[in-house]
């Protein structure tokens, strides 16, 4: 039979006696015994029900002992009654006998309940005095969803000490972020039940797998499982998977329901050509509910051995995370190689707030050569800015001081550092209260622009943009006519060499818009299903009337994509420093299937183009337009059958009928942790560099016996290379995953980094190894975690 650990609810005390709370045997099981005389009734009825503490309710008779007897076991009741009023316990038995003020034993599918809690036992016997119940015979103890079963069971209930011999135990608590029930399990030659929440294990085990044959579990001399804490502590202990012992530790703290808590994370190894065998061994420090910190030992065979670490806090009003890696010596360069890193964010009033980023590294090539992760090793700016921001209800400020780091690995691939911004001030407004619905808007800003290179234009730049606009909707269109007046001023230095071009530049512009459009609805039937089809035709106007712009220097600015976000957008180009002329309209319009029950979106397609009524003359470098028409742009997004999604957009140019471009991915997702996908992305050779021809295929399959594959192949039809490539398996132990990827990119063509990842996760405990998590779910586009474990860190040991 199995129990649980929750002997600790006899509680409120129980009795006769010394105040505790009275005994009640339940009266549809009294019965006269047939081989003795019959005692008569007042003698043998129990006392009602007490406070908790009152004194019992005087005997009926004089009769200092009372046995008690059930019927033979075919006309016992099979289902005891239901617990009764809290202090008191409710007992069922075939057999029933006590002595009124000392105990009672009961024997035969012995059943006693107290609260919530429930104790069955072959013989139970209870001594009133001094609160103490004995249960031999497949005992079973539960509370809630908890239960502990062994042959013998000493508890003092009040008190809920005792000790259980020979236990197997299962305990189900919630987790501390609500919602999930975590599970511990297993078997000791005695517990010992130390108080409320309070147990100790002798020679004990503690796992999250499957009670019966666990894959895995922590083994122990001295096991201590404290619930007030949510904490484990063992003593002479060891981590054995597979009935081989992967740690021995003397002593460790592990999380009992996979909370914070100081200690040693899982230990990360694996191995790349930048840094050889990698092995880190990260401490993490609990210092306070909002307050951690990490340390990480970190060793690379080529490279040496690097400390790092990772502060992180959060308070009322601020938030944020301090972050730094030291290297003393590099094997391979000789030098001494760092990295520093800082972002704070600060409430100073309830309108006032701050924010601060700050990133730097000792030389250019420190993530090229340190880090397996093409995220980071392909970074070539680090941010390094501060920000103040006051919030005043319809209207905004904010002031920002702003530069970077350039990183150039390369010297043949020279990357130039941007512009800073020392500083940035911007004002901004939004009032959509004026009358007639109209909303009027206003960006401002001031800009000192600063470069680290000596041969760079500097200046200021002063902008003020208001606008105003007359929003107007019904349920079947839209229709929102906007005028605006742009205006930019400049005060710029030089450098002596330049040609003689203005310094003071100003440029007043008038932008006038009208974006409609409408809605048409219809009921339809497509793919065997009932749908809401609709029609959404939309045009839109922009006139900009040329000013001379080619003597600005280009600070922050640069063209847009060229998409369905720009076609609608009032300039080519991000930043200030050109607005373009416009005299066009673009017509575009969308059609899509709703389902009417969810109102979700199952297909839609749209195609855009723009119109030019004249030729382009405001340009940031590029050549100038003279085509009275852009290309023809067409997307479709959805689900063609009931499994299988595709994304596509497509760029054509119908004046030299050829296609500057398109994309297509087209995703096969049947079930969860099964995807395949499949994309390609092309552009012509001159639109943008020397083309691109890219195919792109990942996905995620179970290949049989719990086995998962993973994978992505991203090839350069146009380089004839491979660009980057991940494979991967991942096995599903049920209470246990393991993971091995192996990972090969290319940041530049004959400049390869090549990692192995492997790790071993215990659910809800330990991911030991190198964790490839991240690095999968960036690769493959519907990727699913075959566990559901909560388990970053491990063991803990001070």
């Amino acid at each position: 039979m199995r129990v649980l650990p929750w002997l600790l609810c006899w509680i409120s005390g129980s009795a006769f006696g010394a105040g505790l709370a009275p005994l009640v045997v339940s009266p549809d099981l009294v019965r006269d015994a047939p081989a003795r005389p019959a005692v008569p009734s007042p003698a043998v009825s129990t006392p009602a029900p007490q406070p908790v503490g009152a004194s019992p309710a005087p005997a009926a008779s004089p009769v200092a002992e009372t046995v008690v007897e059930a019927p033979p076991a075919a006309e016992a009741v099979s289902e005891p009654a239901a617990p009764l009023a809290l202090g008191a316990t409710d007992v069922r038995a075939e057999r029933i006998s006590g002595t009124r003020g000392i105990g009672l034993f009961a024997e035969g599918e012995a059943d006693v309940r107290r609260d919530d809690l429930r104790l069955q036992a072959d013989r139970v016997s209870y001594d009133e005095l001094t609160d103490e119940a004995v249960a031999e015979g497949n005992v079973r103890l539960q509370k809630g969803g908890d239960r502990i079963t062994g042959p013998r069971l000493n508890l003092f209930v009040g008190d809920q000490v005792g000790t259980f011999e020979s236990p197997r135990y299962s305990i189900n608590r919630p987790k501390a972020e609500g919602g999930v029930t975590a599970a511990g399990s297993g078997e000791a030659d005695a517990l010992l039940l130390e108080g409320e929440n309070q147990y100790r294990l002798k020679n004990g085990t503690w796992t999250t797998c499957e009670p019966t044959d666990p894959d895995w579990y922590i083994k122990a001399r001295d096991l201590q499982l404290d619930y007030d804490r949510e904490v484990g502590t063992a003593r002479g202990g060891s981590i054995v998977f597979m009935d081989t012992p992967l740690f021995w530790m003397p002593w460790i703290e592990f999380p009992l329901l996979a909370q914070r808590q100081s200690g040693l994370l899982p230990p990360t190894f694996g191995s790349s050509n930048k840094t050889g065998i990698d092995f880190a061994q990260p401490y993490y420090w609990n210092i306070a509910p909002n307050y951690d910190a990490t340390i990480t030992p970190r060793f690379m065979g080529r490279r040496g051995l690097q400390i790092g670490g990772e502060f992180r806090y959060l308070g009322e009003t601020y938030q944020g995370q301090a972050r730094a890696e030291w290297l003393p010596e590099d094997r391979v360069t000789g030098e001494a190689r760092s990295f520093g890193s800082l972002q704070h964010r600060q409430r100073i009033t309830p309108r006032l707030s701050g924010a601060l980023d700050f990133n730097a590294v000792s030389d250019d090539a420190y993530f090229e050569d340190l880090s397996s992760r093409i995220a980071i090793a392909s970074q070539s700016h680090l941010l390094r800015q501060g920000q103040l921001v006051y919030s005043g209800g319809w209207w905004s400020a904010s002031a920002l001081m702003q530069s970077y780091q350039t990183l150039n690995p390369d010297p043949d691939d020279y990357v130039a550092p941007p512009y800073r911004r020392l500083p940035q001030l911007k004002l901004n407004a939004l009032r959509a209260d004026l009358p007639f619905g109209g909303l009027f808007k206003l960006d401002s800003e001031y800009v000192s622009f600063k470069h680290t290179e000596n041969n760079r234009v500097e200046g200021e730049r002063i902008t003020a943009y208001p606008q105003l606009s007359l929003p107007l909707q019904g349920t079947a269109y839209f229709l929102t006519p906007k005028v605006g007046v742009h205006h930019t001023s400049y005060d710029l230095e030089r450098p002596v060499d330049s040609p003689n071009l203005r310094n003071s530049i100003s440029r007043t512009l008038p932008i006038a818009s009208l974006d409609g459009g409408l809605i048409f609805e219809r009921e339809a039937q497509f793919f065997g299903g009932d749908y809401l089809q609709t029609l959404e035709p939309r045009l839109y106007y922009l006139y900009v009337p040329y000013r001379r712009q080619d003597d600005i220097p280009l600070f922050d600015t640069s063209r847009f994509d060229f998409g369905f976000a720009q076609i609608f957008a009032e300039n080519l180009y991000s930043g200030g420093d050109r607005i373009a002329d416009a005299n066009q309209l673009t017509a575009a319009v969308t059609s899509r299937l709703i389902e009417p029950e969810t109102g979700a979106e199952r297909m839609r397609v749209i195609v855009g183009q723009r119109y030019y009524f004249r030729d382009q003359e405001v340009t940031a470098g590029e050549t100038a337009r003279t085509d009275s028409r852009a290309d023809l742009l067409g997307g479709f997004s959805g689900r063609i059958s009931r499994h299988t999604s595709l994304e596509a957009l497509a760029q054509y140019d119908a004046d030299e009928g050829q296609t500057q471009r398109y994309n297509a991915t087209l995703r096969y997702q049947p079930d969860y942790a099964k995807t395949l996908n499949l994309s390609y992305r092309y552009s012509r050779p001159g639109y943008v560099g020397s083309g691109l021809r890219d195919i792109d295929v990942s996905g995620q399959w179970p290949l049989g016996g719990r086995w998962y594959g993973v994978g992505r192949v991203t090839r350069s039809v146009l380089e004839d290379r491979t660009t980057e490539a991940l494979a991967g398996l991942e096995y599903d132990g049920g209470c246990w995953v393991f993971r091995v990827a192996m990972h090969r990119f290319a940041v530049e063509r004959d400049d390869v980094t090549k990692a192995v990842y492997v790790q071993l996760e215990l659910n809800d405990l330990a991911g030991i190894g190198s964790n490839p998590l991240n690095l999968i779910r960036r690769s493959v586009p519907g990727y699913g975690m075959i566990n559901a474990s909560s388990a970053d860190r491990v063991f803990g040991a001070d």
